[in-house]
């Protein structure tokens, strides 16, 4: 088994109202991370995720992406050390 790594992403761009945390969700399972999305007063998202290093870089290269409506503009990265929810969550 991997080492499990923690790490939060800040979506900048048309990702409110687009179905970016919904499909983050998605995205998320599939690759087995845990953790939530949440959209962020000041129109981007918040997406902190825990799982294996391999995973968290798939969704990571998914959320420059996002889906079909969005327009990802940024995407922010940091290491992660709170404690992150179990399952996927959409806040």
């Amino acid at each position: 088994m991997s080492a499990q790594s923690q790490w939060r992403f800040v979506v900048s761009g048309r990702v409110q109202g687009v179905a970016f945390r919904a499909n983050t969700r998605m995205q998320a399972l599939k690759l087995g991370l845990r953790g939530h999305a949440r959209n962020l007063a000041d129109g981007r998202v918040e997406v902190l995720v825990a799982g294996d290093a391999a995973s968290l870089a798939a969704l990571g290269r998914w959320l420059t992406v996002g889906p079909a409506l969005a327009r990802v503009s940024a995407l922010e990265q940091e290491e992660w050390a709170a404690e992150v929810p179990h399952g996927f969550l959409v806040l």
